[in-house]
């Protein structure tokens, strides 16, 4: 090796090259260093950053220009220097130098790191929530950190407000959209109603004398009567249709115990029943228990029985066929017949139509159901996860309890609160994903009935967007989902639920996923494609 004396000489374009490049390896530290305070960055931090990267591109690109304008750039790109030269011409003091700079700025971002990070940005400062929760709030809340240094404080205050306002604006786009949605929602929910109310009053007095059941009052339920939809266009409008049996007859409730259909199902038995006066049991009254002859003459004419039952069990798409029928000759006596018109859909399990008027349009869906005692828990024609489902097995539905528990949310909830925008920017992102919305709206409930519904305002909608992120990453790894309603311990108690749902075992809702490796993985690359989603409708709007 040649003597130190006879190096060759350092061109000036070298060293400066080498000097920008050490300046940047210096810079990246700085940056990333303040992510070692604390315990580290959890899921949800994760997820703020990540969605406020390009928001935050313009705030990190004029600071860094700053930074590299300030007289510590300079004195990095100095130093730089000479430890270039230092390298090349075995410059033991330049070396010592270079390293003394290195030691202080160690101590520069140490001592910054000791200093206060909330700058406004932790959530629950000042909403009254009190100091009970400050551990965890402090594990969870989002903060994003501005150096603060005395000459730049009132810069970096700029900064904040900048990126406070930055938040306001999405948050004002997102609002404006989901808003015009929901008051949509809104008006199909109100001409929905007044249909179906117009629809039962022509039942109530077409059937009251007859031998077939009444149809009650529609009970509106699903996504579009609990604000908030799948999609913005095409929405449908689903309603309950109890029916109560007639005269002379009750529906005992029988669950299917084969295992062959996932959930809870159940036929339901035509029991006929004695009308006959405890004071009066004479040959005058006519009861089929108690007169034989009447009985087969009612069963030799069109009726309840023979009508909407296969055997003595009540027969779903029977029923679906009847009520279409009551519709179609219905309608023309209907005031809504003048103005909209009415065009029948197929449906083997449900009763659906579609109302047009102009460039107006509605789509109802008619389920039917029987209660299940006096709770809010009902047996429904609604269709099941399996491929075929015989036409006199009726699932449980437990879509009333959660209607009325989102209206339990909805008069808790602060006007401006977004947790069904939130819902809604999820569903939005799901379309074309394997994850149901149904899977999706449970997890929400989860986190609704957990999470104080003060915290989903519009400044927390990231946050609580990466809490159902991260509640469906956990629910993936450990291939489990629970239902919300059955076995729910903690549901309110104003929904009334029938003993039996409250102890019973929840169903998994991701059963498939741990019996399917390969739907598993899948799953799990669906995931990772619902993050980019929701990033490109948060920032974006798409």
């Amino acid at each position: 090796m040649a003597p130190a004396g006879n190096a060759a000489p350092v061109e000036p374009g070298q060293v400066a090259m080498a000097a920008k490049m050490f300046l940047l390896v210096l810079l990246q530290t700085l940056i990333q260093y303040p992510q070692m305070v604390g315990d580290g960055l959890d899921e949800v931090t994760r997820l703020r950053m990540e969605l406020r990267e390009k928001l935050l591109d313009r705030e990190m690109t004029r600071l860094l220009q700053e930074l590299e304008q300030s007289s510590l750039e300079h004195s990095v790109r100095a130093w730089g220097a000479l430890l270039w030269a230092a390298l090349q011409q075995g410059d033991f003091w330049a070396l010592a130098g270079v390293l003394g700079l290195l030691l202080w700025l160690w101590f520069i971002c140490s001592r910054r790191s000791r200093q206060p990070i909330n700058n406004g940005w932790e959530e629950g400062a000042g909403d009254g929530d009190g100091g009970g929760n400050e551990g965890e709030e402090n594990r969870d809340a989002i903060v994003w950190e501005v150096n603060n240094d005395g000459a730049n404080e009132g810069e970096n205050h700029d900064v904040v407000n900048e990126v406070e306002e930055e938040d306001d604006v999405i948050a004002h786009n997102l609002r404006r959209r989901l808003e015009e949605h929901i008051e949509h929602l809104l008006q199909g929910r109100a001409m929905t109603n007044l249909v179906m109310d117009s629809f039962m009053m022509f039942f109530g007095h077409l059937l009251s004398d007859s031998s077939y059941p009444v149809p009650q009052r529609a009970i509106g339920v699903g996504s579009a009567f609990e604000g908030w939809s799948p999609r913005e266009e095409d929405v449908v409008y689903s309603v309950l249709v109890p029916l109560n049996p007639p005269p002379g007859h009750t529906f005992h409730l029988e669950m299917d115990t084969s295992g062959h259909i996932p959930g809870r199902n159940f036929f339901i038995r035509v029991e006929p029943v004695c009308t006959c006066p405890r004071e009066q049991q004479d040959d005058n009254v006519l009861c089929s228990l108690h007169h034989p002859e009447e009985e087969q003459r009612r069963n030799e004419e069109p009726n309840f029985l023979n009508t909407l039952c296969t055997g003595s069990y009540l027969d779903v798409e029977k029923t679906a066929r009847w009520f279409y029928q009551l519709v179609r000759a219905a309608w023309p006596a209907l005031p809504q017949s003048h103005s909209w018109q009415i065009v029948l859909l197929p449906s083997s399990r449900s009763c659906k139509f579609k109302l047009t008027r102009g460039r107006e349009s509605l789509t109802v869906d008619v389920l039917f159901g029987v209660q299940v005692g006096n709770s809010d828990i009902y047996v429904s024609s609604q269709y099941t996860e399996s491929l075929f489902t015989p036409s006199t097995v009726w699932p449980e539905t437990y879509a009333v309890a959660e209607m009325k528990f989102f209206r339990h949310i909805a008069n808790q909830a602060p006007r401006d609160s977004w947790h069904l925008k939130c819902l809604q920017l999820l569903a939005r992102a799901l379309v074309g994903i394997g994850f149901s919305t149904y899977m999706m709206k449970t997890i929400v409930m989860h986190l609704l009935n957990t999470i104080p519904v003060s915290r989903w305002g519009k400044r927390q909608v990231l946050r609580r967007l990466g809490d159902s992120m991260e509640y469906l990453r956990g629910s993936l790894e450990e291939k489990r989902l629970d239902h919300f309603v059955v076995g729910n311990q903690t549901f309110p108690q104003e929904i009334l639920l029938p003993p039996d749902v409250k102890t019973a075992e929840p169903p998994n809702l991701f059963h498939r996923l741990a019996q399917d490796p390969t739907a598993h993985t899948q799953a799990m690359r669906e995931y990772q494609e619902l993050w980019g989603r929701i990033e490109r409708i948060v920032v974006y709007g798409q």
